[in-house]
């Protein structure tokens, strides 16, 4: 009973944590693919001055591929386990605080006229990317992997059986467990 709540916690946790770092990284690309500033030039009198629009990808290149990148990272979470999961989340921890300082520095630290909402949302997702990241470095030991239901338990020291071969090298058909363990190792079991 207790390993039943237990695994119901680690796959909640999972999901939430998925869906958070989606979340997250989700808003940065969004945020950051908007327009951040309007720059009007003044030009001669019977001409409309000129705008130049920039997004936050055009201050910063980086930024939406980073984010992207954190999209990806939700995946990988969702794809490795054990040690990998836990080094995917430390990178994706990493990467999160990157997307808000770049977002906070873009956004307020360069000194030009850029609108306020978009880098925030920006920073915002960057911070929820990076919490799921540190929520994945430091819980994932107990979440369940892709496939675990999938895989077979073998008895405790029961190793390979050797299947039984017939006089002509062949695997006896009485015994057609050996003769797909065979095919397992990468045997063809109707070669002689």
């Amino acid at each position: 009973m207790n390993t039943d709540r237990a695994r119901a916690a680690g796959r909640r946790e999972l999901t939430y944590t998925v869906l958070l770092c989606l979340l997250g990284a989700g808003l940065a690309v969004f945020a950051a693919t908007r327009t951040w500033s309007v720059e009007l030039t003044a030009r001669p009198a019977p001409l409309p001055p000129g705008r130049v629009t920039r997004t936050g990808g055009d201050l910063l290149p980086w930024l939406p591929a980073l984010a992207l990148v954190g999209l990806a990272a939700a995946g990988a979470v969702l794809g490795t386990r054990g040690i990998g999961r836990r080094l995917v989340g430390g990178l994706l921890a990493f990467l999160g605080v990157g997307v808000a300082a770049g977002a906070g520095y873009a956004g307020f630290g360069t000194g030009g006229e850029v609108s306020a909402g978009w880098p925030l949302l920006c920073v915002l997702g960057g911070l929820l990317a990076g919490a799921a990241g540190g929520f994945t470095a430091v819980r994932s030991g107990g979440w369940p992997v892709m496939g675990a239901r999938y895989e077979r338990a073998r008895p405790a020291g029961a190793g390979r059986e050797s299947p039984v071969l017939a006089s002509d090298g062949r695997v006896d058909g009485r015994r057609t467990t050996a003769a797909w363990d065979a095919l397992d190792r990468g045997e063809d079991p109707t070669v002689s």
